[in-house]
Order: C-alpha cells, then structure tokens, then sequence
C-alpha cells in the first residue's frame, strides 16, 4: 500500500514537472513570438523613415535643382536696360558720357569700333558697346560687380564674363603680340631725333634742355591683397600699394609702365630691373639723349638726376628765387620732369578704381592697371577737347597732392656708375652754367 502511494507520488510529481517545463516553454515561446513581432515592427518603421527622410531629401534637391537652374525668377526687371541706357547716354547731352565714362561720345563709339576691328572684340548676346561701356564705368567709376549689375540689368556672371573680355582685348594677356596697350604705351618717335615741341617753343628750356626725351617716375596705385601678403605691399604709404614705374614724353602720353612691383619696392631696384629686363621692351635712350629723373634713381648715362641737398621743388621758389647755377638747374629741372607728376594725376582722378581697387585677384588688378594707363594714352592722343587735360594745360606747375617726396637708396652702388657718373655731371653742370649766364 505504501510502494502504491510512492509511485503516485512520484507519478504526480512527475507530470507536474512536465506541466512546469511545457508551460515554461509555452510562455518563452510566446514572450519572444512578441518581441518578434516588435522588432518586426520597429524596422518596418525604420524602413518607412528612411524612405520617408529619402524622398523628402530627394524632393528637396530637386527643388533647389530647379529654382537655381531651370526657373529663374531674375531679379533685373528695370525697364531700362544696359542697352537702352548706353543708347540713351550716346543720343544724349555730351556731359553724361564724360561723366560717365570720362571721355566725350563720340570717343567712346570710335573706341568700340577700334577694340573690335582692330583687336578682336566679339559681339554676343551683349553688344560690343555694352561691353566697353561695363568696363570703362568700371574703371572711371570703381564700381562693384554688384553695382554694375544694377545699373546695366544684367546678372553678375555676364558682367564678369563682359569685364574680363574687354580686360584681356585691351591687356593682350594671352596674345600679347598684338594688344591695344601696346599699341598705346609706347614713344611716338621711336628713335627719339625730333625736339619735343613742349621744349623746342620754350626759351625757359630751349636749346639747354634740347636732348631730353621725357622722365621717369614711379607712383604707389592702391592694391587689394590677402592679409598674409599685406607686408610685403605696404610701403611708404599707409595703405597697401603697387609700386608702379612710368616714363612719359612732355605731351604727357606714357611711353614705358612696370607694373606689379610691391608697394615696399624701392623706385631704383624697379628702374634696373626694367632697364636690364629684355623682354619689357623698355625704350632706352639712344647717345646724346636723356631722360629726366629724381633723387632716387641711380645716376648713369642717359639719365639725368638734379643736384643734391639744393632747392628743387618749385613751391621752394615761390617766396625767393634762385641764388645760383644749381637752383636754376633743379628748378627747371623740377619744372620739366612735373609732366610725369601732373600724368599721374590726370590719371588718377580719371579712372577711380585706382583708388579703390575691387577684391580681384593680384593678377587681374596688373592688368586693370596696365588697361587705365592705355586708355589715358588714347584719350590723350584722340580727344579733341579734354577736361582733365585742358585744367592741366592752364596750370602747368600742378602736382598731385598724393605723390611723395623723393628718397634716395642708400644701397644703391654709386661706385659702378662712377664713369657714367661723370659724363652726366658734366652736362649737368654744362646747363647749368647757361642757363645761370641767362638768368
């Protein structure tokens, strides 16, 4: 009876462990069939906000895709156009085109025709007149793009494209063989035997000064440089600077430019450079002829500095005059080499981008300054009643007031020129002895 009771015991407990095991495995089985479920449905939703995020981002591209590029709503809606505007000013009062492009109309129509039938300018879907007109109010004055765009309604990639074009026309940059700069700065007599006018109809100057062919200077054009470069442009002046060399004849039309040279560049070490440099094509003066320079640039043959630590500027003379042979010479020496002083500033106050050169780079900026000087040479050359000139030919002893004194380079080595020296000293001393006889 007892083994009976055992047994059932053991019978009972035994089924209870396999109920416990079975129901285990039943409630595991069925906790996971859930989390299954979740994970199931937890990447469903993942699937579903990637697709979501996909087609949003998707959407989103090609919107912007479309609004830059394929519906442009512009925003020039001016009823007068750049075109229109340039006709208006052409067909207009003669004192809006100098206003605007500092040179009469009917200047700037022959210098549109020139810049295309001579040198290669095409027309577009911008006119070749709208081209130059861009440019050249550009430069006289200072305009950004985004003023440019304004004014001539065009959008600031083609007044870019229109700019540029004109830039490399007059600069001849990648065809520098043929280009409208130079054929503009350069000597009208290349062999420089005729007596220049301004000196030949001159008895302040005639016959002492008879074989000078024009004077050399150098003058600081503001310069739009990074801030890790500004060291190197910021020289004399307080601000960052091109050092840029000119000669020029007595008609004020510049013959020679270097351009390029920082603004911590002294004016001799520019001058060797240009006069040893070949390929700058510098016009050298030929035996018996001279140009006029200042102080600062090393005394050789062919050029002429005054005497030094003696009176020299004319303002020195307003109040006494000069006591002997020297101050005769540095005052007429003064006098003379002014022409390249009084073309920087007609310079200047012409194209005022000078003044304010925009964020180019330093490249571009060379060349827009190597573009004002040939335009002054043209307008100089062509124009048959300029303002700027005209107020300079009634005041001849004008200087600008920006350009500096001289300073002589202390590292400049006179011994190498000691021969040279010599030779220009006596002539130097030679007028100066004729011209005290005279005074």
């Amino acid at each position: 009876m007892n083994l009976c009771k055992l047994l059932l015991v053991i019978c009972v407990c035994f089924v209870l462990k396999v109920f416990h095991i079975s129901f285990s495995y039943m409630l595991f089985m069925h906790i996971r069939c859930i989390m299954d479920i979740e994970e199931l449905q937890r990447q469903k939703m993942k699937r579903l906000g990637f697709i979501v995020i996909s087609g949003y981002t998707t959407w989103a591209i090609a919107a912007t895709h479309y609004y830059k590029n394929i519906y442009k709503e512009s925003c020039m809606t001016s009823l007068q156009t750049g075109e229109s505007w340039m006709m208006e000013i052409l067909n207009g009062h003669y004192a809006r085109s100098k206003n605007n492009f500092r040179m009469e109309k009917e200047l700037f129509i022959e210098l549109c025709n020139d810049l295309e039938l001579k040198y290669g300018l095409e027309r577009s879907r911008v006119s070749t007149i709208e081209k130059v007109g861009i440019f050249v109010y550009a430069l006289a004055k200072g305009a950004s793009n985004r003023d440019l765009g304004e004014r001539f309604q065009r959008s600031g990639e083609t007044i870019s494209r229109s700019f540029h074009e004109v830039l490399e026309i007059i600069t001849g940059r990648i065809n520098g063989f043929k280009s409208f700069a130079r054929d503009m700065i350069k000597p009208t007599d290349h062999t420089f035997q005729s007596i220049p006018s301004h000196i030949l109809h001159d008895e302040r100057y005639m016959p002492y000064f008879k074989d000078f062919i024009g004077c050399i200077d150098g003058t600081h054009i503001v310069a739009c440089v990074p801030e890790a470069d500004q060291m190197r442009y910021r020289g004399r002046k307080t601000f960052t600077s091109f050092n840029v060399m000119a000669a020029c004849d007595f008609d004020m039309c510049f013959t020679f430019i270097s351009a390029g040279w920082e603004g911590s560049a002294h004016d001799s070490r520019i001058f060797l450079h240009a006069i040893n440099t070949p390929s700058l094509n510098f016009p050298k003066p030929p035996e018996g002829k001279y140009y006029l320079v200042d102080k600062g640039y090393p005394d050789r043959r062919g050029y002429l500095v005054p005497y030094f630590k003696t009176r020299y500027h004319q303002n020195q003379f307003e109040n006494v005059g000069p006591n002997n042979a020297k101050e005769v010479f540095n005052r007429a020496h003064s006098s003379l080499r002014s022409c390249i002083e009084r073309s920087f500033g007609v310079l200047k106050k012409r194209w005022k981008i000078l003044n304010v050169m925009p964020q180019f780079s330093v490249q571009t900026q060379i060349d827009i300054i190597i573009a004002a000087f040939a335009l002054h040479n043209y307008i100089r050359k062509n124009a048959q009643d300029d303002d700027l000139f005209n107020i300079v030919a009634q005041h001849p002893d004008y200087v600008p007031l920006d350009e500096l004194s001289d300073v002589i380079d202390d590292d400049i080595n006179h011994e190498s020129y000691r021969e040279t020296y010599q030779e220009m000293k006596n002539i130097r001393n030679n007028i100066a002895s004729q011209l005290w006889m005279m005074h």
